[in-house]
C-alpha cells in the first residue's frame, strides 16, 4: 500500500476525526471508503451521460431497434 499525503481545512479535518471517532474507524479508512464511493459515483455519471448521448444518436438508436428485430425473430422460432 501506498503512502499519499496531503492538506485539507481544519473544519474538513475536525468533521473527519470527529466521524471516524462515531464509526470506530481510522481516518485513513474513512477516507478511503469515502473516496471509492465518490469514484464509483463519477463512474455511474459517464455511464448515464453516455447513454444519454447513445439516446440522441440516431444511428445508435437505428441499431439498437435493428438488433432487437433480429432478437424477436431468434425467440419465436
Amino acid at each position: 500500500m501506498s503512502t499519499f499525503t496531503s492538506t485539507l481545512p481544519d473544519e474538513l479535518l475536525a468533521q473527519l476525526a470527529e466521524t471516524a471517532n462515531k464509526l470506530s474507524l481510522p481516518k485513513n479508512k474513512l477516507i478511503e471508503k469515502a473516496l471509492r464511493i465518490y469514484l464509483n459515483q463519477l463512474t455511474r455519471v459517464e455511464y448515464i451521460n453516455s447513454y444519454k448521448q447513445m439516446n440522441d444518436d440516431v444511428n445508435i438508436m437505428d441499431m439498437a431497434e435493428e438488433g432487437m428485430v433480429d432478437y424477436l425473430k431468434q425467440i419465436e422460432l
